[in-house]
């Protein structure tokens, strides 16, 4: 799982550099991007709920909502995973995964 996390927050902060120093829709954007979604669905489905679960962000302003992965013990500093479109979750999990993934107060 540690492995899975940092390799998460590593291409995480390499497709935010390429958006920022070549454009948000150029190839290697998109693929950065979207291989952060797939580690993280592999991480939810292999982890969660009992070491990540998802949480809404109502925290972040974007234009549209997104889960935060949250770690439930610290990992090598980290204490969440970036996030997840709530649009790329539905496309990629099912309803009830991600009713079983999703934090629940009570």
């Amino acid at each position: 799982m540690k492995d899975l996390v940092i390799q998460i927050k590593a291409i995480n902060k390499a497709w935010k550099l390429a958006s920022e120093t070549m454009e948000n829709e150029h190839p290697l954007a998109i693929n950065l991007r979207d291989l952060k979604a797939r580690l993280q669905i592999r991480l939810l489905r292999g982890y969660a709920p009992d070491s990540v679960y998802l949480t809404i962000d109502d925290e972040t302003s974007t234009d549209e909502p997104l889960f935060s992965l949250r770690l439930t013990s610290v990992i090598d500093g980290y204490s969440d995973v970036d996030h997840l479109p709530v649009r790329v979750a539905k496309e990629s999990l099912s309803d009830a995964e991600i009713q079983k993934f999703q934090f629940s107060k009570s």
